[in-house]
């Protein structure tokens, strides 16, 4: 078999357990929709979500190519990146993230969720452009190549951090727009389709552009999602409609905190004022922060662990290593779907059973992984975490969000949640940065020193303990809780 469809199979052996987990999701009973309501509901989830899916890659092949930087040297003969570089970029990009749903939620709510993915795949697609047009700079010694590898921190902090602001509409869009089209009951199950996105998001992220890395330039690796996010921009400007009414359907009873709320749009300031005063919301936004805090302590260091630890431990190679992207979709898929029939079929869709089993479950983790970060089954238990996290983020972030926030302020519920799932993100980046072991380089440019040594990187694993407990903690809060709606209006 050629090398590269043996590369490019996995891609489609998942693409069809995608369709087929799909196909097979269990159907809500007493929620009678016709057939062709059901066909133009899809129509219009898939390019959405698939363009959500495709911001991730154009989010996280900055982690990818991080290796591909730190194996360029700058003048001095240092990596163009290394550790504590990387911790820098990612967290104030991470940090708009998480500040911009001051900003994009009001205008996700006031503007519409179509409007939101508009701005966010268009946006993103430039900003990655400029990322890989600099980075071109620097392999082919353009015009501005002094300036980019002197002030490589400062212009990749900066171009990252407004690639993250546009990206932080994704997440609001998705739910802004689904919001409308999916009963309270039967969003479990969009729970677990939010968790596939993400999943098949990671999965383009790192496999792709591992992919993108390993066969063409590095600046591919930016330039191949902008063009993507192209695509699928023209797509969704056609295709996506925020409710069913304006797709020639009626629009559907939603049974969530907004359904049967006729009155006039309150201002931007008095919802959030309401959202930020409403415990469950507020909960939900901590347990968040726990697991963007989790997501991306696992996503962003394990590969970088690995290699810089290959002389001893040899995880290079390795299943879990050469796949990582796939099996982090896998888990995620089976997390995102194992949740969400769960949430609506066990627990009459409440979503907090749900998050606290997957907690437990993360916290079991984080302490094995205290004790046998070192040996050859921690790739196994990442992707177990992983799991269980990714599980716990598209219940909370992708359905809870517009449960207790409603379809009507769904924007600014998501905009706070998400951006408390980044800022915990950037917690971590901060975190790692102060705490991980720093590179040494020898004359020749090869590491050498503390980073070497397993024993070093304890602790990676140990830094997770407290934030899974805690997340649990604040997990089991919600076991009770289901959104009320304002009274019975509806189609």
């Amino acid at each position: 078999m050629p090398e590269w469809l043996n590369e490019l199979l996995p891609i489609l052996i998942l693409l069809v357990a995608v369709v087929i987990v799909i196909a097979r999701l269990p159907k809500v009973e007493g929620l009678d929709y016709s057939a062709a309501f059901r066909k133009r509901r899809v129509l219009n989830w898939v390019p959405l979500g698939l363009t959500y899916a495709f911001l991730y890659m154009g989010r996280y092949n900055l982690t990818v190519s991080k290796d591909a930087f730190g194996d360029m040297l700058n003048s001095v003969g240092e990596p163009m990146m290394n550790n504590a570089d990387f911790a820098t970029i990612f967290m104030v990009g991470t940090i708009v993230y998480g500040f911009s749903f001051v900003i994009n939620g009001p205008l996700t709510d006031r503007l519409g969720g179509k409007f939101a993915i508009i701005v966010g795949a268009g946006g993103a697609a430039l900003i990655n452009l400029l990322m890989g047009l600099a980075t071109w700079t620097l392999i082919e010694e353009g015009p501005l190549t002094d300036m980019v590898a002197q002030n490589f921190v400062l212009v990749f902090s900066i171009l990252y951090a407004t690639n993250m602001y546009f990206q932080s509409f994704g997440a609001v869009a998705i739910v802004k727009v689904n919001a409308p089209w999916f009963n309270v009951r039967e969003r479990g199950v969009i729970g677990a389709v939010f968790g596939i996105l993400i999943s098949l998001g990671i999965y383009f992220a790192f496999d792709w552009s591992a992919f993108i890395i390993k066969h063409f330039p590095l600046y591919w690796v930016f330039l191949a999602p902008a063009c993507i996010l192209v695509v699928f921009w023209v797509i969704d400007l056609f295709v996506v409609k925020e409710r069913p009414s304006l797709a020639g359907h009626e629009d559907i009873e939603l049974g969530d905190a907004t359904s049967g709320d006729e009155m006039p749009r309150m201002p931007a300031v008095k919802v959030f004022s309401m959202m930020l005063r409403n415990p469950i919301i507020m909960t939900i936004a901590c347990v968040e922060f726990c697991s963007g805090f989790l997501r991306q302590a696992i996503m962003q260091w394990f590969k970088t662990f690995a290699k810089q630890t290959n002389d001893t431990l040899g995880l290079m190679g390795g299943f879990v290593y050469e796949h990582w992207g796939m099996l982090l979709c896998v888990a995620g898929i089976m997390g995102g779907v194992v949740a969400g029939v769960i949430s609506d079929r066990v627990f009459q869709s409440r979503r907090g059973p749900v998050a606290s089993i997957l907690y437990g479950l993360m916290l079991v983790g984080t302490v094995v992984l205290a004790f046998v970060f070192a040996s050859p089954v921690v790739g196994y238990l990442a992707i177990f975490m992983s799991l269980a996290v990714i599980g716990v983020h598209g219940m909370l972030s992708g359905t809870a969000s517009m449960d207790f926030g409603g379809s009507k302020n769904a924007g600014i519920a998501v905009g706070i949640i998400d951006g408390f799932v980044y800022l915990g993100t950037g917690v971590m980046s901060l975190t790692y940065g102060l705490i991980l072991p720093k590179e040494q380089f020898n004359e020749t440019g090869q590491l050498v020193g503390p980073a070497t040594d397993p024993a070093n990187w304890q602790m990676w694993p140990i830094a997770m303990i407290p934030i899974a407990a805690i997340g649990l903690i604040l997990a089991l809060r919600l076991w009770n809780a289901k959104p009320k709606s304002k009274g019975s209006g509806g189609h």
